[in-house]
């Protein structure tokens, strides 16, 4: 056999290890997925995910989840014999920023509000600020549990089976108490905004609080022509600590 023949190429050698049809399958994912993330619909669909998170993530904070969950006999037991003593004094200096408090009055047939509103308070980063002024044990029992620190009930507690029923004379005796809680505060040296619980916040009312005056309040009775007409913050109340 002459020397110059040609030789025959040699066959390609076998895989030692083949790949077996199920790491085929995850190395082709492994290609696809990237490739996805990298086309527009999968830009498009992360760009999605991230804006729903933006939104529904404020609504898995511990507002949100203020009433959501029931608690044990015993966590009641414990939760009222440290709340039972909780003074109006001790509430405000807890939660005051800048000597300025944010005051709710709530019941518990009105917990629900309670919660939305506070979701609008903490999109505006003010909710450490709010003292509710439960208006029955239950309700200064259950928001201290979760949220400790910031209810407190004025003794005596209202009736209940009266406090309820509008024009009669357990509701005025009901919202009567709440200008004598708010002057308590004021004597305290604290400045206030009071606010109703069927509202919400669109945008920090504090902004809005312009001049140097005493008392803010709100006017939905009559339309407001200009900003300088009045200064209005709609909802609720706002009242400057007294001055010597």
């Amino acid at each position: 056999m002459s020397l110059y023949q040609r030789q025959q190429p040699l066959p390609p050698a076998a895989k030692p290890y083949p790949l077996s049809p199920r790491a085929s399958f995850n190395a082709q994912t492994q290609r696809t997925i990237p490739s996805f993330f990298l086309s527009r619909s999968g830009l498009v669909s992360i760009l999605a995910l991230l804006l729903l998170l933006g939104v529904f993530l404020p609504l898995s904070r511990p507002m949100a989840a203020l009433f959501s969950s029931s608690s044990s006999v015993d966590a009641r037991r414990a939760s009222a014999s440290r709340w039972k003593d909780y003074t109006l004094a001790r509430a405000a200096a807890f939660a005051a920023r800048n000597s300025t408090v944010i005051v709710c009055a709530v019941s518990q047939p009105y917990l629900p509000f309670l919660n939305n509103w506070l979701i609008s308070v903490a999109r505006q980063k003010r909710q450490q600020q709010v003292i509710v002024i439960a208006e029955d044990y239950a309700t200064l029992y259950e928001v201290n549990r979760r949220w400790p620190g910031h209810a407190v009930l004025v003794p005596p507690a209202p009736d209940s089976q009266t406090a309820h029923k509008f024009g009669s004379q357990g509701f005025f005796n009901f919202t009567s108490r709440r200008p004598r809680h708010l002057l308590h505060i004021l004597e305290l040296g604290y400045s206030v905004m009071y606010n109703d619980v069927d509202m919400v916040w669109l945008a920090d009312p504090f902004r809005y609080l312009e001049g140097n005056h005493d008392v803010y309040f709100t006017d939905d009775m009559a339309a407001v022509s200009t900003v300088d007409a009045f200064n209005v913050v709609w909802g609720s109340e706002y009242e400057d600590m007294c001055r010597p």
